[in-house]
């Protein structure tokens, strides 16, 4: 019975290249009766790896079953030819025989088909733009870097920004009270009015009040006259005072330009202040 069990076994091709993927046929051609058995992926089949395996349905005819599977390997041995015998196990009752295909050959195959004399290259000098990954690392380090830069330099110059701002409002206030300030006192020189008199006044004593931080407008002329040691800012009051609370007619132009002038000392000693504090900081 042995001897009826035929097993043949080949490559589909003689030779192959490192890698490539190559099918070895096993064929077995037995009495109907007879079990065979097919080696599986758990077989070695060293110096060749196993990529798949593939069956097929038996076949049967006048007695004789024909199975057939094809293993799909691939060789990374640099040995100028690899061999591959595969066993066939046949199933008894007790005990079970093998049988082994003939050894195939399989060539390795190092060179190429063809190699063309020359090589041909084709100009072609059109920019090909290359793809960048954005680098979010380095735009990290760069970005921290800026912040602190930033940082430290606001901690440095923080109290001189500040001090140039200071001025500039001090300057910008200047510039709007004193024009307020001629365009009201010309209306007062040609109409002496009550209302007039008191709008002057009271923008004078206003500006005053931000600019030297006393109680200006809550004070009376007496009192405003001795916390600025100046007499004659009592004498310029008084006469815009005496519109105002005692109705009478009086030249106030040179009253007004006075209180202007006082206005403009105590807004340079302002300038002056804010200057020494951002030279001492």
């Amino acid at each position: 019975m042995a001897q009826s069990v035929q097993i043949e076994g080949y490559f589909s091709q003689d030779s192959a290249r490192l890698g490539e993927r190559v099918g070895f046929v096993l064929k077995a051609r037995y009495p109907e009766a007879t079990q065979l058995v097919f080696p599986d992926s758990t077989y070695d089949f060293s110096p060749l790896i196993l990529l798949e395996k593939k069956t097929f349905i038996s076949q049967t005819s006048e007695g004789v079953t024909l199975d057939s599977t094809i293993y799909f390997v691939s060789n990374f041995s640099l040995e100028p030819s690899v061999y591959l015998s595969l066993p066939v196990y046949e199933l008894s009752r007790y005990d079970s025989v093998t049988h082994f295909s003939n050894e195939a050959e399989l060539k390795l195959k190092l060179t190429l088909d063809s190699i063309p004399e020359q090589p041909v290259f084709q100009d072609n000098n059109i920019y090909q733009p290359i793809e960048r990954n954005f680098n979010w690392l380095l735009a990290s380090l760069i970005a921290g870097g800026v912040i602190i830069v930033l940082g430290g330099l606001v901690l440095l110059f923080a109290k001189r920004i500040k001090g140039i701002f200071k001025k500039n409002r001090e300057k910008l206030r200047w510039i709007q009270f004193e024009r307020k300030f001629k365009k009201m006192s010309g209306l007062l020189a040609q109409n002496p009015a009550l209302g007039l008199a008191d709008e002057v006044i009271g923008l004078w004593k206003g500006y005053m009040e931000s600019i030297t931080d006393l109680p200006v407008q809550e004070w009376t002329s007496s009192e405003i006259a001795e916390a600025l040691h100046d007499q004659e800012v009592f004498k310029a009051l008084r006469a815009i005072d005496m519109i105002i609370y005692a109705g009478k007619e009086a030249k106030t132009e040179e009253t007004t330009n006075y209180l202007l002038e006082v206005a403009r000392t105590k807004y340079q000693e302002k300038l002056t202040q804010i200057r020494d504090e951002r030279a001492t900081r």
